[in-house]
């Protein structure tokens, strides 16, 4: 297993076996999680580190593929019991899943305990309990961490929501989706949910609004973008995860959090969300690289250019 001296960027999340059903095709058994798309999307620009735990079903050449990757797994546990399980659907509609099964599995009792050579700078705590985001935050979060930032789900947001407010006072910035910022503040204008998370704590509030784009609000300061046009979309599962991975992977590359470097960020994160849906679970990732993620990022400049 590869352990780094050093990893800018850490990730605390899921890595799971999911079941996904779309209009193109069904997949059993494929390789997800919110920490396994974040990772992978992330190491294309900087070495990142993995803190989420697996069950004994968890299959050898799923972790063979982020091992292909400048991963740290050091912090992967694997415990007796199953892995994290998530069965889903998607119909016509392709911006909403329908949740059809999760099993928490071994993420019930499961304890990070973080022991970096050095402590990451870039901190994400992605679509995870928020009692363990807390913990990670005890261990990793500010003054060691230079900025960190968080994600949840709707899961989270009706069952753990004071622990996650607690969370959100913490953290430097959130990106969450436009349901879940309406489901989390109460507010049907996604300006007033932005405002709303803000005074709570975040000074960058990043709502991802899937095939419509991303909407960026920083401390009076305000971007949009559309989504990169697709002519077929085959499993958006991940997306958003993957989106985070790529914009956090280069404001750790860049040690730059500054308004303009945040708006490439965000740029890159939708140009590598825009790979992900393009096949089942990581396929499309793992033939990805860095020459076509540039050329992509060129397309969807000149796309927004006026």
């Amino acid at each position: 297993m590869r352990k780094f001296d050093s990893c800018p960027l850490a990730v605390i999340g899921t890595v799971a076996i999911d079941e996904v059903e779309t209009p193109f095709g069904k997949r059993e058994r494929a390789f997800g999680g919110s920490a396994s798309y974040f990772s992978y999307a992330a190491s294309f620009f900087t070495p990142v580190g993995v803190v989420a735990i697996v069950g004994e079903d968890f299959p050898p050449e799923f972790q063979k593929i982020l091992e292909q990757r400048p991963i740290d797994l050091s912090h992967l546990e694997r415990s007796q019991g199953k892995t994290f399980f998530w069965r889903g659907r998607y119909r016509y509609d392709m911006n909403t899943a329908e949740t059809l099964e999760t099993h928490l599995n071994v993420l019930v009792d499961f304890n990070p305990q973080l022991h970096f050579p050095s402590h990451p700078e870039f901190l994400f705590l992605a679509n995870i309990d928020s009692l363990l985001q807390e913990r990670v935050l005890e261990q990793a979060g500010k003054p060691r961490a230079r900025f960190v930032a968080c994600d949840t789900m709707n899961f989270w947001i009706e069952k753990k929501k004071p622990q996650l407010l607690q969370v959100l006072a913490r953290v430097d910035g959130v990106v969450i989706n436009e349901n879940e910022a309406r489901q989390l503040t109460e507010e049907a204008s996604l300006i007033l949910a932005a405002q709303k998370i803000h005074s709570w704590g975040p000074a960058k509030v990043i709502i991802k609004k899937g095939e419509h784009g991303v909407l960026v609000f920083d401390e009076g300061h305000f971007f949009a973008l559309p989504g990169y046009p697709l002519e077929t979309v085959f499993d958006p599962t991940g997306a958003g995860d993957s989106f985070a991975g790529a914009m956090m992977g280069f404001l750790a590359k860049t040690q730059d959090v500054s308004f303009e470097n945040l708006k490439k960020a965000v740029a890159l994160g939708a140009v590598v969300a825009s790979f992900t849906v393009e096949a089942f679970s990581l396929d499309r990732l793992r033939r990805l690289d860095l020459h076509q993620i540039e050329e992509r990022l060129e397309i969807f400049r000149k796309i927004c250019s006026f």
